[in-house]
């Protein structure tokens, strides 16, 4: 245990230091308002208090971006409240002591009202207002000013700022990490000169402050020395004065400071260089300027009657830093055209490559700007964990990786807009409210709500854009209620689901067979590509994909492919045959495990006509029928879902096919099944017969 302790108590040093220091410092300084201090302690503390503000300054000077220094406000406040907490300590000190003599409130109060103002109270009373006129008037208003009309100009070109980014990110100048970087940027920029623009506040009061703290130093200084330790006039004008006047000017100075650097930091601009690089550069740096101003120095020096040996001297020095800048931009021009290929690096980086062609996304997901929030982690997005877990889901139900959505933004899309892209094809749209919650009415509500009327992207429902307060009496009404990550995540699954053949191609196929012969390795071998090129296979599995038949049992599908791939390579004649392999799978995807199957077939009269137009020997089906034939079967179709039964429409093997293909899109939600591929031992109910 002995052993453990110092390990345990650097640990606990550790925390205080890391952790620790910044409360135990606010809560020191404002001790100090309570607790008296010795003038030994105020000396060291007043030193400290103008070494933090030197340093304070410095460090503005040599910052090479505004933002490098972006916690400055709140060291502007921390600095603020210990110099004022020292005024009041060292204001204790004088009014209780100050009758003992100038050095009764510390050696560095003495020491300014000696030392800087020469003895004089007149004279240090002089200093101190035109310290406070330069701070006040000149330095601290001019810096309050520029904060804040920096601040209104940041804030005000904020949504440009955002939207040239997006239109650098469309246009392929930026990546996704580089525009993430400029937004997070952005953002800091307002939050810093918002902060800016209150912190230059607690400059402007401290120098009101110290005027107040002076006269009451003093006036209070006097009738205490008078009243209380019956000192003459004169005896408690004179001490009381001098420490006054010095107690003003130790807190004066580091408030110059301190307002210098705060009105250095708002008027920097956003370059990538330090102070002194940038005043040695853009003031004297010019060649020419410094040339003029040599000449008309010489001048000056040469007139009877003018100090004519120091305007001779800057005049030399002048010219002589002239000539130097003329020197270096000619040896640099020299060296520059001396350069073999100096004209190739342009040409260089005009020329294109095949780099410059970008591989398009299987999967994608575009979002107006509005909808960025949505999108971005830090500002409480959830949209990007909504779309990994339906990524989840998918892949496990269709039974192949789902490709991974990339997500960017679009100006070209309203504010609220999104768009699905699939293999860079836009394949649908919708429109979110991002802070509002969407209330779907499932077909049966008790009422109606108050907010914005809209549509389920996914699914075509009646809705309404509410706010997330009313989502309780949303749901006691009867309503199903989602947020704005949740309606894209659900229509980007019912696109997938509707798509998953286009998302399936020949790499994830492979992928599949390699994760199947792992287990089975002779059975993948002897399928590809012995028997069939992986091509047809790919046709087989988008086939069943397209059907809405998953692709989970692999090991079956390749056998069946096995069996039937010797005979023939015709790609439907081996889907017809997976399929009726799987039939029982299909079915019990379609039912569940219920006993009986209801389905519909088709009247006689028109399954002679679809048999005929299958097989080449009749006409091809008339829009007319088959405009009807749409509306019948979306009639069944409604009928089975107010019933809570799956829709099932059950035909011959030779038709089944063009049947599938002619219902798929007009009527989604109805399976197409052949006779065969229902199990033996499954009860068929008909339901009715479509004519």
């Amino acid at each position: 245990m002995s052993g453990a302790s110092p390990g345990r108590g650097s640990a606990i040093l550790d925390s205080l230091r890391r952790g620790a220091a910044t409360p135990v410092v606010v809560i020191a300084i404002l001790a100090m308002v309570i607790v008296p201090l010795a003038p030994i302690v105020l000396d060291a503390l007043f030193t400290i208090n103008i070494a933090l503000s030197l340093v304070v300054m410095l460090a503005v000077v040599y910052v090479r971006r505004p933002l490098e220094f972006s916690i400055f406000p709140s060291v502007l406040l921390m600095v603020t409240l210990l110099r004022l907490a020292l005024n009041v300590a060292s204001t204790r000190v004088v009014l209780l002591h100050g009758h003992q003599g100038e050095a009764a409130a510390g050696h560095v109060i003495e020491s300014f009202g000696q030392f800087v103002v020469g003895g004089s109270y007149a004279v240090g009373i002089v200093v101190f207002a035109i310290l406070t006129i330069v701070n006040f008037v000149v330095v601290t208003k001019g810096a309050g000013r520029i904060s804040e009309v920096s601040a209104r100009f940041i804030l005000d070109a904020l949504p440009g700022k955002q939207m040239a980014i997006d239109a650098d990110l469309n246009a392929g100048l930026l990546s996704r990490e580089d525009a993430k970087a400029r937004r997070q940027e952005v953002r800091e920029e307002a939050d810093f000169y918002g902060s800016m623009d209150g912190a230059s506040k607690f400059v402007r009061g401290d120098a009101i402050a110290g005027i107040l703290i002076l006269a009451i130093n003093l006036v209070g200084g006097i009738l205490i020395g008078m009243l209380s330790h019956g000192m003459a006039f004169a005896d408690a004008a004179q001490t009381y004065t001098m420490l006054a006047i010095g107690d003003g000017l130790v807190a004066q100075l580091p408030a110059l400071l301190i307002a210098v650097a705060t009105a250095m930091l708002v008027t920097r601009a956003t370059g990538e260089q330090e102070m002194g690089e940038t005043v040695s550069k853009q003031v004297f740096g010019h060649q020419r300027a410094l040339t003029v101003a040599a000449v008309l120095m010489g001048l000056i020096g040469i007139v009877p009657g003018m100090p004519n040996l120091p305007f001779l001297v800057l005049s030399a020095i002048l010219g002589w830093a002239a000539w130097k800048l003329r020197r270096r931009a000619a040896e640099a021009e020299t060296q520059e055209a001396s350069r073999p290929g100096a004209d190739a690096p342009a040409a260089a980086a005009a020329e294109l490559s095949w780099d410059e062609i970008r591989p398009v996304e299987p999967l994608a997901l575009e979002v107006g700007y509005r909808l960025i929030a949505l999108v971005d982690q830090a500002q409480g997005g959830q949209l990007l964990a909504r779309l990994k877990g339906v990524r989840r889901k998918l892949t496990q139900d269709l039974g192949f990786l789902i490709p991974a959505v990339h997500v960017r933004d679009n100006l070209e899309l309203a504010p609220g807009q999104y768009r699905l892209l699939v293999h860079g094809v836009p394949v649908a749209t919708g429109e979110l409210v991002p802070d509002r919650e969407l209330a779907l009415d499932p077909g049966r509500v008790f009422g109606p709500l108050d907010g914005i009327p809209g549509k389920d992207p996914a699914f075509g429902l009646d809705a309404v854009w509410i706010v997330p307060g009313q989502r309780a009496h949303a749901e006691s009404l009867g309503y199903t209620v989602v947020d704005a990550a949740t309606v894209a995540a659900t229509h980007l699954s019912h696109v997938v689901r509707e798509r998953a053949a286009d998302l399936l191609g020949h790499d994830e196929v492979q992928q599949l067979l390699t994760a199947l012969g792992r287990s089975v390795p002779k059975l993948v071998e002897d399928l590809v590509p012995k028997l069939l090129p992986l091509s047809v296979v790919v046709k087989v599995l988008q086939s069943l994909l397209a059907d809405r038949v998953p692709v989970r049992q692999m090991r079956q599908i390749v056998e069946t492919l096995l069996e039937h791939g010797a005979q023939t390579q015709d790609p439907a004649a081996l889907t017809a045959a997976v399929r009726v392999a799987l039939g029982r799978f299909i079915v019990q995807e379609l039912n569940g495990m219920a006993p009986e199957l209801p389905v519909y077939t088709l009247a006689p009269a028109l399954e002679r006509v679809l048999q005929d137009s299958a097989s080449g020997q009749g006409a091809a089906l008339e829009p007319g029928l088959a405009e009807r034939l749409h509306q019948n079967l979306g009639d069944c179709v409604t009928r089975q879902e107010s019933r809570g039964e799956p829709a099932v429409l059950l035909v011959p093997g030779g038709v089944r096919a063009s049947v599938a293909r002619l219902v798929r899109h007009s009527v989604p939600s109805l399976a197409v099944l052949a006779y065969a591929e229902v199990p033996e031992d499954k009860r068929l109910r008909l339901v009715g017969a479509v004519g």
